[in-house]
């Protein structure tokens, strides 16, 4: 497991790479001048010259790109153009909270949508399955923001049982987590559904019926433990969205996390700041993903990573 956890890193690093080409190049060609942002709007050229020069714009692109490399290897992302202030810090203060949003989310998603679709699979092609399967097509048809500003009116406006924005109490996490697992919710229910109905044919289940075994138990530890392989890969996938989606949830609820914060960067040209959230991002991504595949051994016994 140790060789195979090396060479999944190493695997992953050209990865990183590109996703590093990309950015860098992505915020550098987006229009707008942050120097000019930053000096403001009727600021002589000569102060918005001084502070190009004091955060390196005039550089040639390959000297750039040089410096940002050579800082991320020293573990240093630079500091913001907008705050002053190290990348690292600004995120060791924003990350935790978008990771407890999106734990909270996945929690949720995985819950109910493992539910429903334990349920849709034991009454398949009944009205429950088609209620069911309704139900999960909604959450995930409906758009975020959407979603976000509907449960604000009616859960925190309206009728005030939650809090309408920010962070603090169990309460303000309930809308944000529900909106953003709600098509997590969808696509794990749909996952779950078709993986335990093709289980539910095995002949191993098929055995377990005939020798008297209960529906509960055969569902619980016969089929559900085989079926939750396809669903954890689903959930794996869906929790490293969750951290790189956590954008439009966050802006609407106002959730103090990487997602607000990279959409501040962005409007402001904070070049810093959006290379080191993107850079963050995509390494959780990938020790996500890392993790999920270590875990299948744990599921089914069968796998092997010899």
């Amino acid at each position: 497991m140790i060789q195979y956890t090396l060479r999944r890193l190493l695997v992953a690093l050209p990865s990183l790479l590109g996703v590093l080409i990309i950015v860098f190049l992505m915020v550098r060609l987006a229009p707008g001048d942050p120097a000019q942002l930053l000096a403001g709007e009727f600021a002589d050229a000569a102060t918005v010259e001084r502070i190009r020069e004091r955060f390196g714009l005039n550089d040639s692109m390959p000297v750039q790109f040089q410096r940002f490399i050579t800082g991320v290897a020293q573990g240093d992302l630079g500091r913001s153009t907008r705050t002053s202030r190290p990348v690292t810090v600004e995120l060791r203060e924003f990350f935790p909270n978008t990771v407890e949003l999106a734990l909270a989310s996945i929690l949720f998603a995985l819950v109910v949508g493992v539910a429903l679709g334990i349920i849709s699979a034991l009454k398949s092609n009944t009205w429950v399955d088609a209620l069911a399967m309704i139900l999960a097509l909604i959450g995930v048809s409906m758009p975020t923001f959407w979603f976000g500003l509907l449960a604000i009116r009616f859960f925190a406006v309206e009728t005030p049982i939650f809090p309408v924005a920010g962070r603090g109490t169990f309460a303000h996490l309930v809308l944000p987590a529900i909106t953003l697992g709600l098509s997590s919710t969808g696509i794990i229910a749909r996952m779950t559904r078709s993986a335990l109905l093709e289980v539910l044919g095995q002949d191993y289940v098929r055995t377990a019926r005939a020798k008297g075994g209960t529906p509960r138990m055969i569902v619980l530890k016969h089929a559900l433990r085989n079926a939750l392989v396809p669903v954890l890969t689903v959930g794996g996938l869906e929790f490293g969205s969750l951290l790189a989606g956590a954008v439009i949830t966050e802006t609407v609820f106002t959730w103090p996390g990487v997602g607000r914060m990279l959409v501040t960067s962005v409007l402001s040209r904070d070049y810093p700041v959006v290379q080191g959230t993107v850079l963050l991002i995509a390494v959780s991504f990938i020790v996500v993903n890392l993790l999920v595949d270590l875990i299948y051994g744990l599921i089914d016994p069968r796998i092997r990573y010899d």
